[in-house]
């Protein structure tokens, strides 16, 4: 399980990150690029990564992932009561990844995975 403060705060954590209002709900952003977006009532955040069935990442946790209605466009539900924080952490930074300018994923991606080797 993670909590909505240490899903904010491992958010937070990647480069450049910002937390701003999409909607009414806390966006995180780089670059003002959104790659997550946080709906605590819910306990439930939404990031950047495509539904892969081949990813082994949202294999690995049954239950804590879903699809919505922006799945097309790349976007995953991450249910919070139902993810461990270290999974958490790497979709996080796979979601940041998608959406980072190259130049600062690659100044910053020596003490990352990146994502294809998640």
């Amino acid at each position: 399980m993670t909590g909505v403060n240490t899903a904010r705060k491992i958010i937070l954590s990647m480069p450049e990150a910002e937390e701003l209002q999409h909607h009414g709900h806390p966006d995180f952003r780089v670059h003002n690029k959104i790659f997550a977006t946080l709906w605590p009532a819910e306990d439930r955040v939404v990031l950047k990564i495509g539904w892969d069935d081949n990813n082994p990442l949202l294999k690995s946790s049954p239950g804590a992932l879903s699809k919505n209605a922006w799945s097309k466009q790349g976007w995953t539900n991450v249910h919070l009561r139902h993810i461990d924080g270290r999974i958490f952490q790497q979709l996080v930074e796979e979601a940041w990844y998608a959406v980072a300018p190259k130049k600062i994923a690659a100044n910053f991606g020596s003490g990352m995975p990146q994502p294809d080797k998640l």
